[in-house]
């Protein structure tokens, strides 16, 4: 009997660990601040200064440090940093780097920023800290100067790690530093997608920022250990709110608790404060053993130009040059792209010659020597074809392989691929008729195959498959050379017919999942029974009822801070509910608005 019973005993010890273990994972702590982003004033608090996990929201220091580099010579937009293997293997979310891999510093941001990418802002980290502990120290550093009295950074990313932890309220100081010191970069964070060199990247935050009006910004976080974490900004009028959420439950209820936030500042703040911005913090360069950064700006600002090379002999030997002066040139088209430092993510077309050596790959240190005189720039396309015409015979100038090289390129904006056939003999060019120029297949990802690849990931919406410690979402299609007639079909006007993975692509409006309530309504019960609520009356609109909540919230944010408010509509009016709350709580509330002369009932399970 006796060895029955124990076994019976651990029989329920496994089974309760089993069964509460998950649910302890999943339940992280809550904690929120709301502040007024003019003059910092405080307008909500809930364990804003417990120190909890902030995964991705991290990122934020990472950018400004990154800002604040760059704003002092450190390094440029366009400084080329080479991937390293700690970078490389960081888990999901990703940019994709690869070891050894050379990127500007410019797609990195986007990356780091939109995407949430772990890769691409652990190579910031290393390139600006020599390695990982060098980067987390001048994080402390800077964490201290800005006044994040409750912060300890230990990586570039925010993937959980023993030790690594903030606070609401600092991540709110954060977010609103941001704002204020480096508002010509601020605007990447309102950005839904960027083209970050070896991909485009898509907004962890599209959601928020589409559902809620004036949201711009700024990040999203989520791991296992922290939740659904946000750091949201919102300008209405004159007004901007700045809100931080840690311990979401999931993305949806994450963004529906950052809109009641934003509301409860927007009603709480004056029309009209005076603009306050926080102290910018002493730059105090790099730390020491950091490796020394150089930007490019402070390189020569142009090399001399190379005379006029002497005019050839042979027509033939002028026009190979000048095709390979073309090819030159279709090869830095696209590595002259630069972006204005008022918005990282927007594209010019052309680059300052200074930074052509970085989009050469080249690093620059503290005695670095160029090993090569940058190539000269080549000719206009217009002085191209004038020589090329001097210098063959009107019968062969035109049909030549380059001249309908240039004439293609000059009536296209976009680069081509083009192979280039050797020039031929004069008698050569006149027996047989141009072939014109050969195209080489692109094989870069198509739009319409890339739109359906993405798809899926872009409607689910959970940032656990998009951020984080989590997996990726894997595409529902495989790349190709080239777009397929049922991809195209598919894009345009769907199919109806096929797997449930393609209707996921289907470019349709978002409908809720059928068993998200059911799935929240178990997860509140199973967290302390808050399948409980209060009723305030009917009212005879929907809007009086939602007014009443929202003062009646406002009014008692203590006991109805956590609640959720729910209008139903009855046959005799509007209720007015408070629901998702325990026992206790929903008595509590009761008793306080009745001891206020309110009506209020108790809703049951």
């Amino acid at each position: 009997m006796t060895t029955l019973a124990r076994w019976v005993r651990q029989g329920l010890f496994v089974f309760l660990f089993v069964i509460l273990a998950p649910l302890g994972a999943i339940a992280a702590p809550y904690a929120a601040m709301v502040m007024d982003m003019r003059s910092g004033e405080v307008l909500y608090s809930k364990n804003a200064d417990t120190p909890l996990h902030p995964a991705s929201l991290t990122k934020m220091m990472t950018l400004y440090i990154t800002f604040q580099a760059i704003e002092h010579g450190e390094f440029s937009l366009d400084s080329i940093v080479t991937v390293t293997k700690h970078a490389a293997s960081q888990p999901p979310s990703r940019l994709g780097l690869r070891p050894g891999q050379k990127i500007a510093v410019r797609y990195l941001i986007r990356a780091a920023a939109i995407k949430s990418a772990n890769d691409a802002a652990a190579a910031l980290g290393d390139y600006i800290g020599g390695n990982e502990a060098g980067f987390a120290a001048r994080m402390n550093r800077t964490a201290k100067q800005l006044g994040m009295k409750n912060t300890h950074f230990v990586n570039a990313n925010g993937l959980t790690r023993k030790g690594h932890l903030s606070s609401a309220h600092d991540m709110t100081i954060m977010g609103r530093h941001l704002f204020f010191d480096f508002p010509q970069y601020y605007n990447i964070f309102s950005r839904h997608s960027a083209n970050a060199k070896i991909a485009t990247v898509y907004s962890t935050n599209r959601r928020f920022l589409s559902a809620y009006k004036g949201a711009d910004g700024i990040k999203t976080g989520y791991t296992s250990a922290s939740g659904f974490n946000l750091t949201a900004s919102a300008k209405r009028g004159n007004e901007r709110i700045i809100a931080t959420v840690f311990g979401g439950t999931s993305t949806a209820q994450r963004n529906a608790k950052m809109a009641t936030l934003l509301d409860l500042g927007f009603k709480r703040a004056p029309s009209n404060a005076r603009v306050l911005p926080p102290r910018v913090p002493r730059y105090l360069g790099p730390m020491k053993g950091a490796p020394m950064l150089v930007a490019q700006n402070l390189a020569p600002k142009a090399s001399p130009r190379p005379g006029n090379r002497p005019s050839p002999p042979r027509a033939d030997s002028d026009a190979i040059a000048l095709a390979l002066a073309a090819a030159v040139q279709g090869d830095q088209v696209d590595d002259s792209v630069t972006d204005t430092p008022e918005d990282v993510a927007e594209e010019t077309d052309t680059a300052a010659p200074e930074m052509q050596v970085a989009d050469a790959g080249t690093d620059t240190g503290i005695g670095a020597e160029i090993s090569a005189s940058p190539r000269p720039m080549p000719s206009p396309r217009a002085i191209q074809m004038a020589q090329a015409q001097q210098a063959k015979p009107a019968e062969v100038t035109g049909a030549t392989p380059l001249a309908q090289a240039a004439a293609s390129d000059a009536a296209s904006d976009e680069p081509s691929d083009i192979q280039l056939a050797s020039y031929e003999p004069d008698n050569a060019a006149a027996a047989k008729p141009p072939t014109g120029p050969k195209f080489v297949q692109n094989t870069a990802p198509q739009p319409e195959t890339m739109e359906l690849a993405q798809a899926r990931a872009l409607d689910l919406g959970d940032e656990s498959k998009a951020e984080g410690d989590a997996v990726e979402p894997t595409p529902g299609f495989a790349q190709t050379t080239k777009p397929q007639p049922e991809t195209t079909a598919m894009a345009n006007k769907g199919a109806t017919d096929q797997p449930s993975e393609v209707i996921l692509a289907a470019l349709t409006p978002e409908a809720p999942a059928p068993a998200a309530k059911p799935r929240v309504v178990a997860r509140l019960s199973s967290s302390g029974g808050r399948n409980w609520g209060v009723s305030l009356g009917l009212f005879g609109s929907n809007f009086a009822a939602e007014r009443h909540l929202l003062t009646t919230a406002l009014m008692d944010s203590d006991t109805l801070g956590d609640a959720l408010r729910k209008v139903a509509t009855r046959k005799t009016g509007y209720e007015a509910n408070f629901v998702g709350m325990t026992q206790d709580s929903a008595q509590l509330a009761c008793a306080r608005l009745q001891a206020r002369g309110m009506d209020c009932s108790l809703i049951g399970p």
